[in-house]
């Protein structure tokens, strides 16, 4: 089965080029265009994409708005940022409002395509950019619960880029065990995202770096 896309963008020309440039790989499909963050809610209801492709500047309703509307109504549904705005203040608000990966959009066609792919497996997707970013802005829980020693190691696995089937084969566990973990790591450590948890993972040493998007597992 294809990966089914969406594209907001308020830009015709950036839609009317992502489309062209996604349908000539076989594993996308791109089901729908939204020219703003209101239209690309009401899209994402409809139509159920596995990732959606966010601008964060448009009208009606900014990208980072939308992101948290969609992730908080249909959380399976992963959101990469792809934007030209490089900014703490977007790269930390979209991350925060739920999504999986932030690419800039003069990132290569092939880092693209592989974030894409490494998104719809939950994987997170950083470009270095955005990373050195939000690693500024990264704070540890000031009374964090402690993780269990299975939690850590999920922790670990899902900050070096595993989504949550791999994740599932290498402990030997089952993925509604992995979900379950993950859920309470996200609790533990009070953030939303699991993009924000791996960045946790990153700032106190569990693991020395992210994959990127052309290193997908």
């Amino acid at each position: 089965m294809p990966i089914r896309i969406l594209i907001a963008d308020d830009q015709p020309v950036v839609r009317r080029g992502l489309r062209m440039f996604l349908g000539l790989d076989e594993d996308f499909e791109v089901v729908g265009e939204a020219s703003n963050g209101a239209e690309a809610v009401e899209l994402a209801r409809q139509l159920a994409p596995d990732v959606v492709l966010m601008d964060l500047i448009m009208p009606v309703l900014d990208g980072i708005s939308a992101i948290g509307v969609i992730r908080g109504e249909l959380p399976e549904i992963e959101v990469i940022a792809l934007t030209s705005v490089l900014e703490d203040n977007a790269v930390i608000g979209a991350v925060r409002a739920g999504a999986i990966g932030y690419l800039l959009k003069d990132t290569q066609s092939d880092d693209l395509c592989a974030a894409i792919r490494a998104a719809a497996r939950g994987q997170v997707q950083l470009s270095p950019e955005a990373a050195a970013r939000l690693l500024r802005e990264v704070r540890a829980p000031e009374s964090p619960e402690t993780l269990t020693e299975r939690e850590t190691e999920v922790l670990r696995l899902l900050a070096a880029g595993y989504a949550n089937k791999e994740i599932a084969r290498e402990l030997v566990i089952g993925e509604k065990t992995v979900k379950t973990h993950v859920s309470n790591i996200l609790a533990k450590l009070g953030v939303q995202s699991r993009t924000q948890a791996a960045l946790h993972a990153l700032r106190t040493g569990l693991v020395r770096g992210l994959s990127s998007p052309a290193e997908p597992h």
